[in-house]
């Protein structure tokens, strides 16, 4: 029965020895695997979190470009950070990047349509919160974890409108690296499980798949959208076998041989028998006490001898040899740090004066120098007819103390990264909301500061003014000094404007040349006019810049807040439109807003909208008016002119839509209709016998600087000698326009005449025809009307027959009103004859009507 019970009690310990030495062995890997994650955690927050204000700063300015981005994201990078790139994607296409150089690739990217980034990407614009990603392949290559930022941004309404995502991605190797995960005294085998932030349930993307299955250590990494779980094992796996179980063992052996063996001996062992008891009961003790205090290491100390016994691993820690020799106070006391041992005492004593349980903490020194924390804890008992002992477990807790320190510093490494995040914020907010260059509020700061100014103004009994400034020949200085020298320019004009304005008043920048200066007015708004005249007189005045001496002026609309309007943000529109008005009156002065201008503006706009719309509905159709030979009054060509056939008003002459329609740059489309019409009626002429030669097509200088210009005429295959195209004289003036004269030569290639219209209005000289070659010159009516009573008019008109006809040019003369004035033009020598005396303009059914009416007349 006793040889049973041992072989129970010693299979029984040996169980739970194995059990203790599992637990402090999965404690220890537990210790590392908390400090991985900790990095892990404070990593990905510390790389996310910088990117907050970003996001911030994109909602205020949704339409940003690539340079303004950069400049924003280029903050954020530096220091421990492990960010790759930073990318905005409005409307969920990639079109901003920082930094740009390595990252073209992903310019372009539609999430929408990359298998691998659409979820992620749609998660966070339908969860509205931030969603990390990964590891993801990238576009440009490797690999990273991507966090999206969706961005909404304030809309008409109140409403929010979806702008877009922008996306922090962090460099896995260096995340990994960072975080302790290539360390090579790891001592552990670790894998990531979660990917895309998915938590236990989602895919491995880091370690060995073998880990998962090896029992490991487990433990959550949060994450700002989900977590990772890290499960981890000893590198070579877990012991089998205890370290010191055959030590145990032993005792085990020993112990059932002691209490086997009285047994079997003769009574006169009976002594020796009980000796064995005894110390079999004080080694029991000793190892219910380590269990208890889940010891790693075993001391005993005798309160009345100071003597120590240590087992193996207490020497290990105190890097003592374990060769089984009695230790004392000193070789305890000697091994405490100089610093530490005064504590380490005083707890020593107070739990022997006590005789209660003795706990410290204390750092030791080993003989190689290294230091290690180590944390004590015992109790003190006392065996009948014995001296009192005090008996504990001591075991090694650096690993701890260094993951708390690291925890700390993490926690300082955080709240510093935070403030410095603070700071980036309100740099970057004071750069939103002032210009660079003259350090004004720009347009952003006015818009936000407007209303309330408006409404203190009104509290304080007086009125909200607003002057809007524009530079005038600025561009001028711009284009003959530099970019530099406007510069200047602009920052004089700065520092005359804070010098005028008094104090209340809000001086801003909010274009390339223009300026808004805000001030209170009470009782007589021609303060407002004395401001301006000071602002204009200061500017006038010449300013120099690297031995040049520079002019420019101003223009000043001003608007004043009357209290009707239900936003203050109508002064500023009221402003402009005075400003316009100023401009329109000669620049260099100021003009106060009224009701008359915004009635000007409104229907200039729905001239604008109306003409937009015929465009759309084919409004704009060609009228004819025949051309005819000085000598036998025979057609010999007609001109296209541009009507409007308004579906209110009827047909309109293009004195009524031309300005505007030059105004909205569509005097090139309205050509193009009136060609492609005037093409397909020659073509309908010509089915119809009504043998008219040419059609003359009026043609706008802007037109003549388009580069598809001649590829679109290419394509109309229009035949030689058939079309005209007329230039007022003044577009060939230019001699630097390449792309005109270029133009031009083509045009004539192509077989289209050339023709110069309004011929003597403007300054046209012999060596531009010579230059230009045209085949007809129109001589102006305002120089044809007069040549009935006027001999001085008729002898300027007869000169330029003669240059016509000396250069090998017909000439054209408009404004035929008479019979009278055919007359004199034949005389002087004119080819063709142009007006009201023989025919108006037509459109298409009428110039065949008329055509084969005079048919019949001279038939008959």
């Amino acid at each position: 029965m006793a040889v049973l019970v041992i072989v129970i009690s010693a299979a029984y310990a040996d169980h739970q020895n194995k059990i203790v030495s599992d637990q402090a062995a999965r404690a220890d890997v537990l210790v590392k695997v908390n400090l991985i994650r900790a990095k892990l955690e404070g990593n990905i927050n510390g790389n996310l979190q910088l990117v907050h204000g970003l996001v911030a700063t994109v909602v205020t300015e949704p339409y940003m470009g690539q340079q303004r981005f950069a400049s924003l994201a280029s903050n954020l990078f530096g220091g421990d950070s492990q960010l790759n790139n930073i990318a905005g994607a409005p409307d969920l296409v990639v079109s901003l990047m920082y930094p740009l150089k390595g990252n073209e690739k992903a310019v372009g990217l539609d999430y929408r349509k990359d298998d691998r980034q659409r979820e992620a990407a749609l998660r966070a614009r339908d969860e509205r919160k931030l969603i990390l990603a990964g590891p993801v392949d990238l576009k440009q290559g490797g690999q990273g974890f991507v966090g999206r930022f969706p961005a909404f941004v304030r809309s008409a309404g109140n409403t929010e409108r979806f702008w877009g995502i922008i996306s922090a991605v962090v460099d896995v190797q260096r995340l990994y690296k960072a975080s302790g995960l290539f360390d090579d005294d790891l001592g552990i085998d670790i894998a990531l499980i979660g990917k895309d932030a998915l938590g236990p349930s989602g895919d491995q993307f880091y370690g060995d798949a073998g880990v998962r299955k090896s029992n490991p250590v487990t433990a959550e990494v949060l994450l700002p959208s989900g977590s990772w779980q890290i499960a981890a094992i000893p590198k070579n796996g877990w012991p089998s076998t205890p370290s010191n179980a055959w030590f145990l063992r032993a005792i085990m052996a020993a112990a059932g041989a002691l209490v086997v063996i009285p047994f079997l001996v003769t009574g006169r062992l009976i002594g020796e028998r009980q000796r064995n008891y005894a110390e079999l009961r004080r080694l029991s003790r000793r190892l219910e006490l380590a269990l208890e205090a889940s010891a790693i290491g075993v001391w005993e100390h005798d309160l009345a001898t100071n003597d120590l016994s240590w087992d193996d691993r207490v020497n290990e820690i105190y890097g003592k040899p374990s060769d089984g020799g009695r230790r004392g106070y000193s070789d305890w006391a000697g091994a405490i740090h100089p610093l530490d041992l005064a504590g380490a005492n005083a707890d020593f004593d107070s739990a022997v004066a006590s005789r209660g349980t003795y706990s410290s903490e204390y750092r030791i020194v080993r003989p190689d120098g290294e230091i290690r924390h180590v944390r004590s804890k015992a109790t003190i008992y006392q065996a009948p007819n014995e001296t009192p002992k005090m008996i504990g477990a001591e075991w090694d807790v650096t690993a701890d103390v260094l993951l708390n320190s690291d925890l700390v510093r993490a926690k300082q490494l955080s709240e510093s990264k935070n403030a410095e995040l603070e700071a980036a914020k309100a740099r970057i907010e004071h750069i939103a909301l002032h210009d660079s260059l003259t350090g004004l509020p720009n347009r952003r700061y006015l818009d936000q500061l407007l209303e309330e100014y408006a409404a203190n103004a009104r509290r304080d009994g007086g009125y909200a003014a607003l002057l809007h400034i524009d530079l005038d020949r600025f561009k001028h200085i711009n284009d003959t000094l530099g970019h530099a020298a406007g510069d200047a320019m602009l920052v004089h004009a700065s520092a005359v404007l804070r010098s005028k304005v008094e104090d209340g008043g809000f001086v801003a920048r909010i274009g390339g040349d223009e300026f808004v200066v805000l001030c209170t007015v009470y009782d007589d708004i021609k303060q407002l006019a004395l401001l301006a005249d000071r602002v204009i007189s200061q500017m006038s005045e010449p300013v120099y810049y690297q031995g040049h001496r520079c002019r420019f002026g101003v223009s000043v609309g001003i608007a004043v807040d009357n209290g009707k309007d239900a936003e203050a943000k109508h002064l500023l529109v009221n402003a402009d439109i005075a400003l316009y008005q100023a401009k329109s009156r000669g620049r260099n002065r100021h003009e106060f807003f009224t009701e008359a201008m915004q009635s000007e503006i409104v229907d200039t706009k729905r001239i604008a909208d109306e003409v937009l719309g015929g465009l759309e509905r084919n409004e704009f159709i060609a009228f004819y008016q025949p051309q005819f030979s000085a000598k036998t009054l025979e057609i010999v060509g007609v001109e296209a002119l541009a009507r409007w056939r308004h579906p209110k008003k009827g047909i309109l002459a293009p004195d009524v839509f031309l300005r505007i329609a030059e105004e909205l740059n569509v005097v090139s489309m309205i050509d193009r209709t009136i060609l492609n019409q005037s093409l397909s009626d020659f073509e309908d002429w010509s089915a119809a016998n009504l043998h008219i030669p040419r059609v003359s097509v009026n043609v706008s200088a802007r037109r003549l600087q388009d580069e598809e210009l001649i590829k679109s005429l290419t394509e109309l295959n229009i035949k030689k000698g058939t079309v005209s195209f007329e230039l007022v004289e003044s577009i060939f003036l230019d001699e630097n326009d390449d792309l005109v004269t270029w133009n031009v030569d083509q045009i004539k290639q192509l077989g289209i005449d050339i023709e110069i219209d309004d011929f003597g209005t403007g300054y046209a000289s012999i060596v531009s025809l010579l230059k230009l070659q045209p085949r007809r010159l129109k001589i102006d009516r305002q120089l044809v009307i007069p040549i009935v009573n006027s001999p001085q008019r008729r002898q300027v008109v007869s000169s330029i027959i003669e240059i016509g006809k000396s250069l090998g040019i017909e000439v054209i003369a408009e404004g035929v009103e008479t019979m009278e004035h055919a007359r004199v033009l034949k005389g002087l020598g004119c080819d063709i004859l142009q007006g009201y005396a023989f025919g108006q303009a037509l459109d298409s059914d009428g110039l065949k009507a008329f055509v084969r009416s005079r048919r019949l007349r001279a038939a008959s």
